[in-house]
């Protein structure tokens, strides 16, 4: 039988960002100077083929510090950032920590704590309990942050002293929606700082702009990520809005319902800052074993950012 054509579009950029490949570099690199195990509180990315081949690896993921034994193997502090709390933590266990928390993470903490010196109260837009977001509030006292999530939350705020505010966001938020509450808090607050540079990443900006060239010209979108990975998400909605009639969040190729990818002729693919290419190529062979496919590149931005190891890891490295 002739097997139908079908146009894949793929997003470019997508997949890994900077501060995606410098955290996995890091467990990697731990295991190679250390051997296994190597202990990591929390997903290190969310993306979970990333962490089965890592727990394959040797790493061993735990939800707190409390399930780390007394160790000198390396403790990993995932790429989303922890609260002040959790290195002290480890520091009063003389526990051997890592931080590869995203640069572009740290970033946001030290305007918080900028802002929070010079006697501002924060407003943080963001999603409640990413981990990200506990560890942007966890950067100072409680009571110093207010969390955000949406224009209706900005209407309720009553702030002590809305002359004296200041704002930050999570780093893998939808561009167009943070635009719509950053309008909103600065209706509200003419006098509110917000940071010299957004701090939304350029990854989750680029791979936005990309869905958004392409979602309106093809039949079905797929976005390959994991469920609880923020910036794969909003790369589904983002899809979403801009009118292309079925958008699809999976994982792997098993993931996939053919049935909703009958009659297309045309499909994009894009990738979530944590999922790997493997994914994405996983994906296009599954569709090239049913359509004809004729694969296109379709690039809104060029992507040269590295981050180098976290320091310690750097250190052991050179020695």
């Amino acid at each position: 039988m002739t097997k139908p054509p079908l146009d894949i579009l793929l997003c470019a950029p997508r997949g890994f960002c900077a501060g995606v490949v410098r955290a996995i570099d890091a467990v990697e690199k731990a295991l190679a100077i250390h051997g296994a195990p190597v202990y990591v509180r929390h997903e290190i990315v969310h993306n979970k083929y990333v962490v089965e081949n890592l727990k394959r690896k040797g790493a061993v993921f735990v939800k707190e510090l409390d399930e780390v034994p007394d160790t000198q193997a390396p403790v990993i502090f995932s790429a989303h950032g922890v609260a002040k709390s959790v290195p002290e933590a480890a520091q009063a266990r003389n526990l051997f920590a890592v931080d590869a928390t995203c640069p572009l993470v740290t970033k946001v903490h030290r305007e918080a704590q900028v802002h929070f010196k010079r006697g501002r109260h924060i407003i943080l837009i963001g999603h409640a309990g990413h981990p990200e977001v506990v560890g942007t509030m966890g950067q100072l006292p409680e009571g110093a942050v207010t969390l955000v999530e949406t224009v209706d939350d900005i209407a309720r705020l009553q702030p002590a002293d809305p002359d004296n505010l200041a704002f930050v966001t999570q780093t893998t938020l939808s561009v167009d929606d943070t635009q719509d509450m950053v309008d909103a808090l600065k209706g509200r607050f003419p006098a509110i700082v917000g940071p010299h540079k957004e701090d939304i990443c350029y990854a989750t900006t680029n791979r936005q702009g990309a869905v958004k060239r392409v979602a309106p010209q093809v039949d079905a979108m797929i976005v390959v990520g994991s469920p609880n990975s923020s910036n794969s998400q909003r790369l589904r909605e983002v899809a979403e809005r801009e009118g292309c009639p079925v958008v699809r969040l999976i994982l792997r190729a098993d993931d996939i319902d053919w049935s909703l990818y009958g009659n297309i002729r045309s499909l994009g693919i894009t990738a979530g800052a944590s999922a790997p290419e493997i994914l994405v190529e996983e994906i296009i062979d599954a569709f090239a074993a049913r359509y004809e496919v004729n694969v296109e590149s379709v690039s809104t931005a060029d992507e040269s950012v590295f981050f180098p190891l976290p320091r310690e890891l750097r250190e052991q490295a050179a020695e």
